[in-house]
């Protein structure tokens, strides 16, 4: 029986030949329609680290159709807190990780994450819309219900922040507290109120304008719970480990609302620096030197 030479094909040559090809044109293919998982990374950070720009306050209020920060400040010291948990945190959303896998377009998902960057970029940039027919640029008032949009930077599509009652089987994933997710469709579901820290001040100040960079509590209409981000449970995503966002009610002992409830609304900077407000230098008393 005559032995195989070195350039005889012995099993299933063709077809691995052929399957070969048909991987190198769709590579192609890909390569060529900007759908290779690298070029999807590549868009889907472009998109949601672009720097956007923050409305600017003239008067020092929060106004219809702003761009904003939701910021949830920590006053703390850093020996009070964990360095991993400490620092000043945004209200962000979160990326569908699937379709980054697929030939659909990006996406985003339908979860909040809370994290540690105050610079505004896609991610984290949202808009005030209102949901009685005020005007955009009338500013938004304590009691008044509104609306919390985004497009994560990627969506040409407005998606609301939304909430509702914890189930068996509808909860946050780590704390089990009721959870706070985006939806498209508009319902009392993604009703929010801004409401003073003080509660002895609440019905005295109703009706009055929401002042910027002041601490707030961001209220949920249907289920009067309170945003809130308690930092001791953390989540995982693609941008890597974040703090959960709920809506839970936080309070003392004299039922006032604690750190996880408190918000700022952050603005754009009207300065030539840019940025937002937290970066503007304190103004200084006249003739005075800041050595």
């Amino acid at each position: 029986m005559a032995s195989y030479r070195l350039g005889v094909r012995v099993g299933n040559w063709l077809e691995e030949e052929v399957a070969e090809e048909e991987r190198l044109r769709d590579f192609i293919r890909k390569r060529e329609q900007g759908q290779l998982l690298g070029q999807r990374l590549a868009r889907l950070q472009e998109s949601v680290f672009k720097k956007v720009e923050l409305s600017v306050s003239s008067d020092g209020f929060v106004h219809f159709g702003d761009t904003v920060l939701l910021m949830n400040p920590d006053k703390k010291s850093s020996k009070e807190r964990e360095p991993e948990i400490s620092g000043d945190v945004t209200l962000a959303v979160d990326m569908d990780e699937i379709s980054l896998y697929s030939d659909e377009p990006l996406q985003i998902s339908r979860g909040l994450s809370a994290v540690k960057s105050v610079d505004p970029m896609g991610r984290n940039a949202f808009c005030i819309v209102s949901v009685d027919g005020s005007a955009v640029g009338e500013p938004l008032r304590y009691g008044q219900n509104f609306l919390i949009g985004t497009k994560g930077g990627i969506s040409d599509k407005m998606f609301y922040l939304a909430s509702d009652h914890k189930t068996f089987r509808e909860f946050a994933k780590k704390s089990r507290l009721q959870k706070v997710f985006l939806t498209a469709e508009l319902s009392y579901l993604t009703f929010w109120q801004a409401k003073p820290l003080d509660p002895q001040l609440r019905l005295e100040y109703e009706g009055y304008p929401v002042p910027t960079e002041t601490k707030i509590i961001i209220t949920h209409c249907y289920t009067n719970r309170n945003l809130a981000i308690p930092r001791t449970f953390c989540v995982w995503s693609y941008f890597g480990r974040e703090f959960e966002v709920i809506c839970h009610n936080y309070l003392d002992s004299h039922k006032v609302e604690e750190d996880q409830n408190h918000w700022e609304i952050i603005t754009g900077n009207p300065g030539p620096e840019d940025g937002t407000m937290l970066e503007r230098p304190e103004a200084l008393p006249e003739g005075y030197k800041n050595e």
